[in-house]
């Protein structure tokens, strides 16, 4: 039995799925999501201690993670066990693995190997570092990669020192990197015929993710600094408190300043010759923060919201997450997808971000059982009852 996903859009496709942890899930997420018949390759119960994740293999993170999935356990550190992966690896169209880059050459499941069996297979690795150089055999961590690739110097408050994401922004975007990779390398295959080694890894996708930042210190020089709940170059641009909470503003033009002003009634700011242009308004823009705060904090968050936004100043409330699901745009978007699980019942998930008008994203299954398709798999490959009890005895699978 195959994947059952709605979606048709990668319904063809056949993915090995050798990640943990949530770089290479979140990767193959995207796959599976959109109708890949994705086979899970786990570690037979007792083989790997961090197996499961944190918490166990019920907690919210794995089931969020690993759904529309089928699940084989496989010791690939046996003969045996090899074989059999080597059997799937010839119908696969591709392999999925975050280990460190030494970890897969030992294990034999590197890309030249898998190649000479099946020249079309494409063969995504993701790591810490990168596949070589100086540092390819240490750990990968999401906040390692944030303070290495430049986020955490440019996060938070002036001179408060550097600070990490809330999210595993590392992590999830580099798995959403490598199904990019993948997938273009599915699209070049279909002209070449050939499969290829695509690689992605934290540290690359933390610098890019820092993009104009980036670009800031490449082409001009300049170093960039903590700006805490401001626009690093545009102004009024941030974080505002209301009669209730909180609110961001985002003032990117003169026209969207000059609205503001009008509605705060400040005809002096809206007509001021020196903040007709935004690097003049950043010189003074602690003052006119000042001058907007104490106008801001005399209305709750709603009116504020509703005023601008009417005006064509762009303005959105700051959410905590129950607050996220219960906005109705949201809620139109349809980003929680409801799915079932046997032991934690009916339950929500996080849906793909991407929308396609024929062959849209599915979440049909939750996350499969450990070894649920052991036996399923290994008849398919003609292997017999008695080998398969044989596997399970050697804690081959």
């Amino acid at each position: 039995m195959t994947h059952q996903s709605d979606s048709q859009a990668l319904r063809r496709f056949k993915v090995l799925d050798l990640s943990r942890v949530r770089s290479g899930p979140t990767c193959v997420r995207v796959l599976t999501d959109f109708g890949a018949d994705v086979l899970r390759i786990e570690s037979p119960p007792g083989v790997d201690a961090n197996e499961g994740g944190l918490g166990g293999r019920d907690t919210y993170d794995m089931i969020n993670l690993h759904r529309n999935k089928r699940s084989i356990t496989l010791n690939l550190k046996q003969a045996q066990a090899k074989e059999i992966f080597f059997k799937l690896v010839k119908d696969a169209d591709v392999v999925v693995e975050n280990f460190r880059p030494d970890v897969k050459f030992r294990l034999g499941v590197d890309y030249e190997t898998l190649a000479q069996m099946n020249p079309r297979i494409i063969l995504a690795s993701i790591s810490g570092f990168g596949e070589d150089g100086p540092y390819r055999t240490r750990p990968g961590f999401d906040q390692i990669a944030q303070g290495m690739g430049g986020l955490m110097s440019v996060t938070g408050l002036p001179g408060q020192g550097p600070v990490r994401a809330g999210i595993a922004i590392a992590d999830s975007s580099t798995g959403v990197f490598a199904a990019m990779g993948i997938l273009i390398a599915l699209l070049e295959r279909e002209t070449s015929g050939k499969g290829q080694w695509v690689q992605a890894n934290l540290l690359q996708s933390m610098v890019s993710l820092c993009d104009f930042q980036a670009a800031r210190y490449l082409i001009d020089g300049v170093v960039p600094e903590q700006a805490g709940n401001d626009h690093p170059f545009a102004t009024p641009m941030g974080r505002f408190a209301s009669s209730d909470g909180f609110f961001n503003i985002g003032v990117s033009g003169t026209l969207q300043f000059r609205s503001l002003c009008e509605l705060i009634g400040r005809l002096d700011l809206r007509d001021e010759p020196r903040y007709q242009t935004n690097p003049e308004r950043l010189v003074d823009r602690a003052m006119l923060n000042d001058i907007f705060a104490a106008e801001f904090i005399k209305h709750p968050t709603d009116y504020w919201v509703k005023l601008l936004n009417d005006a064509g100043v762009p303005c959105g409330p700051i959410y905590n997450m129950q607050q996220v699901f219960e906005d109705p745009q949201v809620q139109h978007l349809g980003i929680a997808t409801p799915v079932h699980h046997p032991k934690r019942g009916d339950v929500r998930v996080v849906s793909q971000p991407i929308k396609l008008s024929r062959t849209p994203a599915s979440v049909t299954q939750t996350q499969p059982e450990l070894g649920a398709q052991n036996h399923e798999v290994l008849k398919s490959l003609g292997y017999s009852d008695a080998q398969i009890t044989e596997f399970q005895q050697l804690k081959v699978i």
